[in-house]
C-alpha cells in the first residue's frame, strides 16, 4: 500500500473484540515509537483512525495547519510538516479496524483520485483477507514494527562502496549516517573528532544518547521532524566547554546522513547555554506527556479520567493494573480501576480509614510518593497492611496532588519485579501532576452534577399516583448542555373522583429556573386541591410568578380530568399543544385556544377548552425540548411525533414513552430538557 501511493509510513489498527478500543496491529516505515501514545485508541476518541471508523470513509489532512485545527492531539506531540489518509478496514457486514497512511510535507495538499482508489482497493483486500483469517479461527499476532528496506545503490558495488568511505574520511566535515530508529551506522574520521567520542563507540547507539552534550529532547526531536517531515532539519549545539557545532540533517527512505560543521558562537550566549542536563527524559516520554496533557483536557467525569489513565498511560509504563484512591469522610475511596480479575482485590480498601497505615493512605495523606520493587519490600515496611496478595510483583503508589493539596492516589500495579530508577519515578510523578489536575476538575464536575441531579429529582414526582379510569407514564431528560438541570415539570393530582395533569416549562437550565418549577408546581397543586377551576389555576399561578419577581416566564398546560364521562377541561399558557390520539388510530393537534406564558401580563385571562377522551384515547403532553432540533422545522417535528404516537399507540404506556423519547435520549447533544406525560384513559374495572 505505501509503495503504490508513494508514502514513507502507516499502520493497521484491528478492533478489540471486547472493548470500543482500536489497537496497532502493524506499524511500517518508521519506528514504533514515533506512535507510541496511540498504541491503543478508543473508538470515540478526536484521532483520524477512529473517526475514520466511526463514519466509514476516507479521512484527509493535508498537512499541520489541519492537523492543529481537527486533531490537536497529534499536532502537539508530532508538529511537523506531513500529510494523512486515515480509511476503514471493512466488509459489508464487518468492521475489523481502520489504517492510516503518511505522506512527507512536501507533497501536494489534495489527494489524487488515483491515490485514493488505490487506497481504498488495498483496504478491500485486506479486509476480505481479515475476513477468511477470521472464519478459518486462525490466530492474529502482534507485529513488531517493520522498516522501509529500500537501498540507495552505490555505483561500484563493494569496491565503490570502500572508495565512498575513503572519500568520506578524506573530507574536512563530519559525516554519519543514521538508520530509521536514530542509531548511527557510520561516521568518518573528521564527525568523531568534532564529538569528542571515539568512532567505534558511536557505531549502534542514537546519536543523542551517545554523546552526552547531545542528550536533549531537542535534538532528537530534529531527527524526527526530518523523518516524518521528509524535509532537512538543521541545529547548532554547543560541545563543552566553548565549541559550537552545527548538524544537518538530511532525510531519505531507508535511514538519514548528518553533516558536522564547526559553527561560530551564537550572540549573547555564556557558556552554558544550550547544555542539556544529564538524564533528561527521553522524546517518546514527553510525546506521552504532551498527548496525555492535551487528552485530559477533554476528559470531564472521573471515570473519563480513569479510562484515560489506563487506555493511555498504563500501556505506556508498562504496567499490569491500576486503582484511582480518593478519599470521602476520612476513609479511601475507590474511584476506578482497570487490570485486577478480583473485584475482592479492590473492593477491600474501599472504605478504609485514612489512619489505617496501608500504602494508599500513607501516600494520600502525605503527598509523598511510595516504590516497591517486590512483595518482600511492600511486606517489609507494611506488616499490618490489610488483606491479601493481589497476584502483583511491584507497586508504585504516586500522589494526585493539585491547588497544592492531595486530591487522590494513582496505584500502579506490575506483573513482574519492577525496579524504579531516579529518573522513572521523576516521570511518573510528573504524569501523576497532570492526571491530579484533570481528577480536581473531574471530582468537582460530578459533585455538582450529583447536586444537579438530586435537585432535580426531589423537585419532580417520584411516582406518579393511580387513578381509577387512567393510565399515566412520564418520562424526564435533563440538557446534556450547562448543568444538566432545568425546569420542565409535570404533576398529576388527584381531586376525588376527577384529577388534574400539569405539565410546564421554566425558562433557563440553571438552579435558579429549577427553583422556580419547584415552586410553580407546588402552587399548581396548592390551587388545584382548594378546588379551583383551570382558568383560575393559571391565572393564580401567572400572579403568583410575577410577585416572584423573577424575570423568567412559564409555559404550561393544565387538564382537569373527568374519566367518568370521558370529558376534559384544558387551559394552555403558551406551551406547544397536546396530542391527542382516538382510539381508532388517527391523532389529533390540540391547538386550542390559550393564554400567554406565565409571568408576563399580571391581568392576563387563560380561556379553557373541552374536548372527549373515550377509553382507548392517549393523551401526549411534551416540552419542546423533545421536538425541537436545529435545522428541523417545528412542523415536521411535530408531525413526526404524531406519527410515532400513532404507530406504537395501542402498546403498554412505559414502552410508548420509551418509544417517544428514543431519539432524544440517545442524543449526544441535548440543548434542552425534555418532559413527557402520556395519560391514557381506560374503562374502569
Amino acid at each position: 500500500m505505501l509503495d503504490d501511493v508513494h508514502a514513507h509510513s502507516g499502520a493497521v489498527y484491528l478492533q478489540a473484540p471486547d472493548e470500543p478500543v482500536l489497537e496497532m496491529a502493524v506499524k511500517a516505515g518508521l519506528p514504533r515509537a514515533f506512535t507510541a501514545p496511540w498504541e491503543r485508541v478508543g473508538l470515540s476518541a478526536p484521532l483520524p483512525v477512529a473517526q475514520a471508523l466511526r463514519e466509514l470513509r476516507l479521512i484527509w489532512v493535508n498537512g499541520e495547519e489541519q492537523m492543529a485545527a481537527r486533531f490537536p492531539r497529534i499536532a502537539v506531540v508530532l508538529p511537523y510538516p506531513f500529510a494523512l489518509a486515515a480509511l476503514p478496514v471493512a466488509t459489508p457486514g464487518t468492521v475489523y479496524g481502520a489504517i492510516y497512511v503518511t505522506w512527507p510535507g512536501s507533497r501536494p495538499p489534495e489527494l489524487a483520485e488515483w491515490e485514493r482508489e488505490h487506497l481504498t482497493a488495498a483496504c478491500e483486500r485486506l479486509a476480505w483477507r481479515l475476513e477468511r483469517v477470521d472464519a478459518g479461527n486462525l490466530p492474529l499476532g502482534p507485529d513488531p514494527g517493520r522498516l522501509t528496506t529500500r537501498r540507495t545503490a552505490i555505483a561500484g558495488g563493494t569496491a565503490g562502496s570502500a572508495e565512498a568511505a575513503r572519500m568520506a574520511a578524506r573530507l574536512p566535515h563530519g559525516l554519519c549516517a543514521l538508520d530509521l530508529h536514530g542509531s548511527i551506522s557510520y561516521m568518518n574520521p573528521a564527525a568523531a573528532e568534532m564529538l569528542g567520542v571515539p568512532a567505534g563507540a558511536l557505531i549502534g547507539s542514537p546519536l543523542w544518547a551517545a554523546v552526552p552534550w547531545l542528550n536533549d529532547p531537542m535534538y532528537e526531536d530534529r531527527y524526527r521532524a526530518a523523518l516524518i517531515s521528509g524535509q532537512v532539519t538543521s541545529f547548532v549545539a554547543l560541545r563543552p566547554p566553548g565549541d559550537w557545532l552545527s548538524f544537518r540533517v538530511y532525510p531519505g527512505s531507508d535511514g538519514l546522513s548528518v553533516r558536522i560543521a564547526r559553527a561560530r558562537p551564537l550572540a549573547g550566549t555564556g557558556h552554558t547555554a544550550g547544555m542539556p542536563a544529564r538524564g533528561t527524559a527521553r522524546l517518546v516520554t514527553i510525546s506521552h506527556l504532551l498527548n496525555l496533557a492535551t487528552a485530559l483536557t477533554e476528559t470531564v467525569g472521573v471515570q473519563d479520567v480513569v479510562k484515560l489513565v489506563a487506555d493511555q498511560i498504563a500501556p505506556a509504563v508498562g504496567c499490569k493494573a491500576l486503582v484511582i484512591l480518593g478519599s470521602h469522610g476520612g476513609r479511601l475511596h475507590v474511584l476506578g480501576h482497570r487490570g485486577y480479575p478480583d473485584e475482592y482485590v479492590i473492593e477491600r480498601w474501599h472504605g478504609v480509614p485514612l489512619s489505617e497505615q496501608i500504602p494508599g493512605t500513607h501516600v494520600l495523606t502525605t503527598g509523598v510518593p511510595a516504590f516497591f520493587d517486590s512483595w518482600q519490600q511492600l511486606e517489609r515496611l507494611y506488616p499490618k497492611r490489610q488483606g491479601t496478595q493481589d497476584g502483583m510483583a511491584s507497586w508504585a503508589f504516586l500522589p494526585l496532588i493539585a491547588s497544592g493539596r492531595p486530591v487522590g492516589t494513582c496505584v500502579l500495579a506490575y506483573a513482574e519485579p519492577h525496579p524504579f530508577p531516579a529518573d522513572e519515578r521523576a516521570v511518573l510523578t510528573s504524569l501523576c501532576g497532570l492526571i491530579a489536575q484533570a481528577l480536581e476538575r473531574a471530582l468537582l464536575y460530578d459533585a455538582k452534577q450529583q447536586l444537579a441531579q438530586g435537585l432535580q429529582a426531589a423537585l419532580l414526582p417520584h411516582s406518579l399516583p393511580s387513578l381509577p379510569g387512567i393510565e399515566a407514564a412520564a418520562r424526564y431528560l435533563p440538557a446534556t448542555l450547562g448543568m444538566e438541570i432545568g425546569g420542565d415539570f409535570y404533576d398529576l393530582v388527584p381531586t376525588g373522583v376527577r384529577a388534574a395533569a400539569v405539565l410546564g416549562d421554566v425558562q433557563g437550565h440553571n438552579v435558579t429556573a429549577a427553583g422556580l418549577m419547584g415552586q410553580i408546581r407546588t402552587a399548581v397543586r396548592a390551587y388545584t386541591t382548594v378546588g379551583q377551576p383551570p382558568a383560575a389555576v393559571m391565572r393564580s399561578t401567572n400572579r403568583l410568578l410575577i410577585d416572584l419577581g423573577v424575570e423568567l416566564f412559564a409555559s404550561c398546560v393544565y387538564l382537569r380530568l373527568d374519566p367518568g364521562p370521558g370529558r376534559v377541561v384544558m387551559a394552555r399558557a403558551g406551551h406547544p399543544p397536546p396530542l391527542l390520539r382516538r382510539p381508532d388510530g388517527q391523532v389529533r393537534v390540540l391547538d386550542l385556544a390559550g393564554g400567554p406564558l406565565l409571568g408576563i401580563e399580571a391581568e392576563a385571562s387563560y380561556p379553557t377548552s373541552e374536548f372527549a377522551l373515550p377509553p382507548g384515547s392517549v393523551l401526549a403532553l411534551y416540552t419542546d425540548g423533545l421536538i425541537e432540533s436545529p435545522g428541523v422545522d417545528i412542523e415536521d417535528a411535530l408531525a413526526e411525533l404524531g406519527e410515532l404516537l400513532a404507530l406504537y399507540g395501542d402498546e403498554p404506556l412505559e414502552a410508548l414513552a420509551d418509544q417517544l423519547v428514543r431519539d432524544t435520549a440517545t442524543a449526544v447533544e441535548r440543548p434542552d430538557d425534555v418532559a413527557l406525560l402520556l395519560l391514557r384513559a381506560v374503562r374502569p374495572v
